[in-house]
């Protein structure tokens, strides 16, 4: 049986309705780890410390951990983190909020200074998002543009559009939904009521109803007995009367839930009174579970299950896709069909807009149509039914029915079946995107796979064997030790060379000046584009505890650091490919200006003979090395990708640099078997650092 590995929504209203009992805690302090989970560090004066954690990562989840339990704080706190804390510390829980049925839960957090939303989407790749009172985001971990949708700092939040909620309807709604369908029972109550598989099931099993029974043959008595397992799962989640479990098949954990599930009855099971606490333990065994395999390192991973799974899971996002494509066609269809027959369609609107004119009702206008049904009149033939409470007629125009909003002309119905058309298509291109991740999981499977070796014992331990790992053998290696000492230059912009020189580049004035004034020295070379907003370039001859001599550097070094120079400059800000870039001794750098000028802050001015390097190509390399230290290093390919173990190539492109950084990390952890070093050394935030200001993109991924 499948591990549970995401919440469902029947599962966040049962966990909001009992999140809402903290209402009026105070937030103390918010942390990132990696680039997925959140804690949320609270005080509740009746029960004290609370740690909510929300992980948009493997397992998606979001619940009140035990405090004994929770991760040490991370060190140096991200800007996601950094922006989190300054808007909420301090504040007051006010409100934990669902959004309708969706598997997205809004925190409403208040200070005397403002309310901040804290909105996390538990669906697709998962998100937080931070914004203020009018829904401006001021921060989220993953930025999204889709035609639909925009989520990035500055951009207004909205909501995904509504989905269906089963545990808002009445019994007609419910019945209206259930007859449209023209599939079985379970897959109704899962697809058109959005309950889910599992919750289908459970429904059917707990009502006593034949899950594979066809709509067409349900009976009034099986729409009761499902309406009213309904109706109490509804009464018990808006009570938080729940019996929590956590279930286990052969001692491994399989799900938790908030509820006794008539489906598990076979399973193992665990009763909590708080559903909060079910969850806990779910997640601590789930982590327990995962840990024993990666300590029997020494066996094959079971590539071929997770080549299945990922084989699976695109064959059901390409159903999904071409559903999507499916039912777009049918909404336009729909639209046009409404010009069609433009004649008929205005006829029957304009006789309900007379009708209502008259105060008549509804049923009084459908009687009508009856009427002239009998009559034969094409108009009244066309009508299928009316709906008072949506307002809504239903015609029948030979190809198929098509419901149309009586409030509104033939014209302003068809431009809503375009758009619904469109919102369709929105969905397809998002599970294209889905289906390439996919796809590129698969690929990296099969690639370990045909990569794989089974760990030598006698290298365990062996620092000498580490040294002689070739590149693949690290990529491949499923626990790589942190090795990892801070130098000196580190704050500066920075990369070695391919013949080992430093070279330190400015990421401010300030740090312009400290260059110069501080750490530039006779044998020296000091570069800089040719175009305004460049930073200082210093390749160094000599380390800092060195004494300064002149030393012969080759060539390719300084090619290599007026490449540097310039794609941390303007230029790759502008999108240009290339630009030039001067050198000049130490002695030929200095602040004094020409009598009459005024220099800039960061700024100096050059004295003497010049050498260019004309129309030097832009271009940065970010990857990976493991030894002799472990992290992440960037700077021109020539000398990083000798340098790294793996590496990613950016140039001018579209995505913004805290989004160009996430993708890098998301390409780099993605090559490695041991994630979790990936996550160690090389975070979004560090490569960020090494990342050009401007827009970038990885063009060979």
């Amino acid at each position: 049986m499948d591990q549970k590995r995401e919440l469902s929504s029947v599962d966040l209203a049962a966990l909001t309705t009992e999140l809402r009992q903290y209402e009026g805690a105070k937030l103390d302090k918010a942390y990132l780890y990696d680039d997925s989970l959140v804690r949320l560090r609270m005080r509740d004066f009746d029960v004290g410390r609370l740690e909510l954690l929300i992980d948009i990562g493997d397992p998606k989840r979001l619940y009140l951990a035990d405090p004994q339990h929770v991760p040490d704080a991370p060190g140096r706190p991200p800007n996601f983190a950094m922006k989190l804390r300054n808007r909420t510390s301090g504040a007051d829980l006010e409100a934990v909020e669902q959004h309708e049925f969706d598997r997205i839960v809004t925190l409403r957090f208040s200070r005397p200074d403002g309310d901040t939303y804290v909105i996390t989407e538990l669906f697709g790749d998962g998100n937080v998002i931070v914004c203020n009172a009018d829904f401006e985001i001021l921060a989220c971990l993953e930025t999204v543009r889709l035609s639909s949708r925009t989520v990035a700092p500055g951009a207004q939040y909205e909501y995904p559009q509504s989905r269906f909620d089963p545990l808002s309807v009445d019994r007609s709604q419910f019945d209206a939904q259930m007859r449209d369908s023209d599939t079985d029972v379970v897959r109704t109550l899962a697809t058109q009521l959005n309950f889910g598989g599992l919750w289908a099931e459970e429904l059917c099993s707990r009502a006593g109803v034949e899950k594979t029974a066809s709509i067409e043959s349900i009976t009034e008595a099986t729409l009761d007995a499902l309406f009213r397992e309904l109706s109490s799962l509804r009464t018990t989640i808006a009570d938080g009367s729940f019996d929590a479990r956590c279930y286990y098949e052969d001692e491994t954990p399989v799900d938790v839930t908030p509820v006794p599930m008539a489906e598990y009855e076979s399973l193992t099971t665990e009763p909590f009174e708080q559903f909060t606490d079910a969850l806990d333990q779910y997640y601590r065994d789930l982590a327990e579970d995962e840990q024993q395999p990666a300590e029997q390192s020494s066996q094959r991973p079971d590539f071929e299950a997770e080549i299945e799974k990922y084989e699976r899971i695109i064959d059901q996002q390409s159903g999904a896709i071409e559903g999507f494509e499916q039912e777009a066609a049918a909404e336009r269809r729909k639209a046009e069909l409404l010009y069609e027959r433009y004649g008929l369609v205005d006829e029957v609107l304009s006789a309900i807009e007379t009708a209502r004119a008259d105060d008549l009702t509804f049923e009084a206008i459908e009687s009508r149509f009856d009427a002239g049904k009998d009559q034969d009149i094409p108009a009244a033939n066309a009508v299928v039914g009316l709906d008072g409470n949506e307002k809504t007629v239903t015609l029948d125009l030979d190809e198929t029915t098509v419901t149309i909003d009586v409030t509104m002309g033939v014209e302003k119905n068809a431009d809503q079946l375009y758009q619904s058309a469109k919102e369709i298509e929105a969905k397809r291109d998002g599970a294209l995107e889905a289906i390439a991740d996919t796809r590129e999981q698969l690929e990296a499977i099969k690639e370990r796979r045909e990569n794989w070796q089974a760990p030598d014992d006698e290298e365990q331990g062996d620092e000498s064997a580490d040294e002689r790992r070739t590149d693949d053998e690290w990529l491949s290696r499923e626990s790589i030790p942190v090795r990892r000492d801070e130098d000196w230059y580190e704050r500066f912009r920075w990369f070695h060379t391919s013949d080992g020189f430093l070279v330190i580049g400015g990421r401010n004035a300030d740090q312009n000046e400290a260059l110069v004034k501080k750490y530039m020295e006779r044998g020296d070379l000091f570069f800089h584009a040719q175009a305004h907003g460049a930073p200082v370039t210093i390749l160094k001859a000599t380390g800092p505890s060195e004494s300064a001599r002149d030393i012969d550097i080759p060539d390719r070094s300084k090619s290599e650091a007026a490449q540097f120079a310039i794609s941390y400059s303007s230029v790759w800000k502008d999108g240009h490919y290339s630009g030039d870039v001067y050198m000049a001794e130490p002695d030929q750098v200095t602040k004094t200006p020409e009598s009459g000028e005024f220099i800039e802050k960061g700024s100096f001015v050059i004295r003497g003979e010049r050498t260019y390097f004309r129309d030097t190509p832009v271009g940065v390399a970010i990857g990976i090395t493991c030894e002799p230290q472990t992290r992440v290093i960037g700077g021109p390919p020539a000398a990083i990708t000798e340098q790294a173990v793996t590496t990613v190539d950016l140039e001018p492109g579209r995505y913004a640099q805290n989004d160009i950084a996430k993708l890098c990390y998301r390409e780099l952890k993605r090559r490695f078997t041991d994630e979790t070093f990936v996550r160690k050394v090389a975070s979004p935030d560090l490569i960020q650092e090494f990342c050009p200001a401007g827009g970038s993109r990885m063009p060979n991924v």
